[in-house]
């Protein structure tokens, strides 16, 4: 079996610690755990690992935020991975912070990666894994949150949310996206 987990970011050094990459961050401590190490490739970074009798290639989109479909669509033709074995991690900000939840399909949400997504596959039947931002910032002021930093607080919670979704992308590979939705969506 083999899955392509795409972690929505933005690239560049002024996005790295915002907000709006945890996808990217998620996939970064996922590797570094793993032991793998990226490489910049066409649309994107990517690595191969195994996980039990999984292959997992994982992807960091170089396409900014707003064209992130061009990646997946181009990825999941190189791989040949079909639809159900993907995974889209992304940040959400109508979920508290660190709220973890795995969908099997759903809306954009307003997010402009998964608009694209949406857009370039033809479907919203693809698997995420939101992550909660919250929604702590003044109205009208949405785009200066997801691309500012985490606040001190958000930072010490950090790993073990980034860890509880690592566990998730495992259990997704492994056990599907309904049982790891029955073990997690409610923690």
């Amino acid at each position: 079996m083999k899955y392509l987990v795409v972690g929505l970011g933005n690239i560049g050094q002024e996005y790295e610690n915002t907000r709006h990459n945890i996808g990217f961050m998620i996939l970064d401590a996922l590797a570094k755990a793993s032991n793998v190490v990226f490489s910049d490739r066409r649309y994107g970074a990517t690595v191969e690992m195994k996980w039990k009798n999984v292959l997992l290639v994982l992807l960091k989109p170089s396409t900014y935020m707003n064209l992130s479909g061009n990646a997946v669509r181009y990825w999941m033709q190189k791989e040949n991975i079909p639809l159900e074995n993907l995974l889209v991690l992304v940040d959400d900000l109508a979920l508290p912070f660190g709220t973890l939840r795995l969908k099997p399909k759903g809306s954009d949400a307003g997010h402009n990666g998964l608009k694209h997504i949406q857009a370039t596959l033809g479907t919203s039947q693809y698997n995420r894994l939101r992550f909660g931002l919250g929604n702590d910032f003044p109205q009208g002021h949405q785009i200066d949150y997801v691309l500012s930093d985490f606040t001190g607080e958000e930072q010490a919670l950090l790993p073990n949310r980034i860890e509880t979704a690592i566990e998730m992308v495992k259990s997704f590979c492994l056990a599907g996206v309904q049982n790891t939705m029955n073990l997690y969506n409610n923690k």
